[in-house]
């Protein structure tokens, strides 16, 4: 039986980036606003994802350079205390989980803990610590985002078939680590743990990793996880797997039928998201889901439902914390009663391996399928001198622009930090900058940057350092 019955003008239900930052943005423009989530404020990215792996990537990374700045003239070596470094991921986390809960209750946006259930389109019951409390509204965001897909004989549970989530939390390295999916999780996080000594075999079903990218931008990061000593086995399908005391054994079939056998401590399932739509009651909204489970919205973010909004990893691809979040803010500016402006975004997307890869809008390829003439300009790091003294020469930048016209279509960068290159070319193609324009902005020297400046004076055939 439901509680007290309360009222709000905005529900938004999902407290990552998409669900806090549109009820902050909700909350400033004057909207009554409540946010409520069933785990903390910052959801999967903040908590379990992005930031958690992106700390111990970093931590990794620097032990791994301190092992191999021998080729600089500085002999060093160097260990890992994995406790410590996770208990310095969690205070990173933790740092960044109360700011966002202080951000909201700062802008007057009441956070409740708890399950939300939809009634009708105008209430939700919230199943909290308190019990449940019936909620009315005006209108609501659905920003729920998603989980792990298991795979078949591989359900999760906690010790020896794990999530990305339980793998960023655990203390000890085990010796051997099988990683199933070579995605981007499956990467990022073989990366982690090779850097921290574990034997890691990689399977994947498909015939390459990273398959949602170029090869050329992809095969840097396979090479180098291969001299980290990371094994992959290409082709092969996991089918299940079975205790041996101290060890478990994956058992995995070809295309062609051949059935093979890995040993490890420990076994990652990282096979791709789905969006967590389940439990709401959509039904009692008046919404159905897709056949892969997103909810179909609109440019703003509107559903089917006239009062009811859908944002991030439940509002479909790409399932990015940048686009959930620039989402919720379009959302609530609808809300708000403001004309948002809605001009197609450029999305960036980064895999945060060694090296990066980064990239926004479409590769060449793309943009004959859109009907473009386009002209593609590259510049390897091997000819940046900024490059050249990190010792990280790996990859390139390409950037692909419009024949007729020079408008900035795409780029593809793979290399050491390529995601903070990625910002100036998603600024170009929002300003709808030239491939003249972007070559003639002068970028200072040395740095990483001249590599954008580089591509698209190449694009032009204007380059002069290649």
């Amino acid at each position: 039986m439901a509680g007290e019955r309360q009222e709000t003008e905005l529900l938004v239900v999902g407290a990552g980036p998409g669900g806090y930052a549109a009820a902050i943005k909700a909350a400033q423009n004057g909207v009554e606003t409540t946010l409520a989530d069933r785990d903390a404020v910052g959801g999967t990215c903040l908590n379990y994802g992005c930031i958690p792996s992106k700390a111990l990537l970093t931590a990794t990374g620097r032990l791994e350079a301190m092992r191999n700045a021998e080729r600089m003239g500085i002999q060093a070596t160097a260990s890992a205390d994995t406790e410590a470094m996770v208990a310095w991921k969690d205070e990173v986390v933790d740092g960044l989980t109360n700011g966002i809960g202080g951000l909201c209750r700062a802008n007057g946006v009441s956070i409740r803990e708890g399950h939300v259930t939809f009634v009708d389109e105008t209430t939700g019951i919230i199943d909290g610590p308190d019990g449940e409390r019936e909620l009315s509204f005006d209108a609501a965001i659905v920003a729920t985002g998603s989980r792990p897909i298991t795979v078949p004989n591989f359900e999760f549970d906690g010790e020896r078939i794990l999530d990305s989530r339980g793998m960023l939390s655990v203390s000890e390295v085990p010796d051997r680590l099988l990683v199933i999916g070579a995605g981007y999780i499956g990467m990022e996080l073989s990366t982690v743990f090779a850097r921290l000594g574990a034997d890691v075999t990689v399977i994947e079903m498909l015939d390459e990793a990273l398959a949602a990218y170029d090869d050329d931008l992809s095969r840097p990061v396979v090479k180098q996880l291969r001299s980290l000593g990371v094994s992959f086995r290409f082709g092969e399908a996991a089918l299940d797997w079975r205790e041996n005391g101290d060890d478990i054994t994956v058992f995995t079939e070809t295309e062609g039928g051949e059935m093979n056998e890995y040993q490890g401590d420990r076994a990652l399932v990282a096979v791709g998201r789905a969006p967590v739509t389940d439990g709401l009651g959509l039904d009692a909204l008046g919404l159905s889901t897709t056949e892969r489970g997103f909810i179909e919205t609109d440019e703003r973010g509107a559903t089917d439902v006239a009062n009811v909004y859908a944002v991030g990893d439940v509002a479909g691809e790409p399932m990015l914390a940048h686009k959930a979040t620039h989402e919720g803010l379009v959302a609530a500016e609808t809300i708000a009663g403001m004309d948002t402006a809605t001009a197609e975004q450029p999305v960036p997307a980064v895999v945060f391996t060694d090296p990066e890869i980064g990239t926004v809008g479409r590769t060449e390829q793309e943009a004959i399928d859109a009907g473009y003439n386009p002209v593609v300009g590259e510049f390897p790091f091997t000819a940046s001198g900024r490059a050249l003294t990190r010792n990280a020469t790996d990859g390139f930048v390409r950037l692909v622009g419009d024949a007729a016209t020079g408008e900035i279509l795409g780029c593809q960068m793979v290399g050491e930090e390529v995601a903070e290159l990625l910002g100036e070319v998603g600024v170009a193609m929002r300003g709808g900058l030239t491939l003249d324009e972007l070559a003639g902005t002068v970028h200072a020297h040395p740095t990483l940057s001249e590599a954008v400046m580089e591509a698209a004076a190449d694009a032009l055939d204007e380059a002069v350092h290649i």
